[in-house]
C-alpha cells in the first residue's frame, strides 16, 4: 500500500498517474492566487495537460523536500525546466495534500516563477 507520504510524492515530481487512484472522487486543488479545480477527472485532465506541456521539456528537480505529518503532506520543491530551444525556466513550489480514510481530499498550491539562474544548485 501507498502510503500518503509515497503519492504527494509522485504527483510532486510529475509523476501524476502514480496517484490517480488516491484522489478522492470530490477532490478539490486550490492553486493561492489562481483557481480552484475540483473532481478526481478535472484534477486527472490538468495533470495529463501539464504532462503534455512537458513532454519535450527537460525536468531537473534542485530541491525536493517532503514533511509527513501523517494525514498532511507537505513538498517544497524548486524545479528547473529547459525546453528544446534551451530557454530555462525555475520554478518554486510547496503543496499541501490532505489525505482522509487514505485518499487526497485536498491538495493547496503556492507556486511562483523565479529566476533560473538564483535557483538553488543541485
Amino acid at each position: 500500500m501507498r502510503t500518503p507520504r509515497d503519492i504527494a510524492r509522485a504527483f510532486c515530481s510529475h509523476r501524476f498517474a502514480e496517484a490517480y487512484d488516491s484522489l478522492a472522487p470530490d477532490v478539490r486543488w486550490v492553486s493561492r492566487g489562481g483557481t480552484t479545480t475540483e473532481g478526481r477527472q478535472a484534477v486527472i485532465e490538468i495533470c495529463e495537460g501539464t504532462l503534455r506541456e512537458l513532454a519535450d521539456t527537460t525536468t531537473e528537480f534542485l530541491s525536493f523536500v517532503v514533511i509527513d505529518g501523517g494525514d498532511t503532506v507537505a513538498v517544497d520543491a524548486v524545479g528547473r525546466y529547459v525546453d528544446l530551444t534551451g530557454a530555462a525556466t525555475a520554478v518554486s513550489s510547496c503543496d499541501i495534500f490532505e489525505f482522509r480514510g487514505g485518499l487526497v481530499h485536498q491538495i493547496t498550491s503556492y507556486t511562483v516563477e523565479i529566476d533560473p539562474a538564483a535557483a538553488p544548485a543541485s
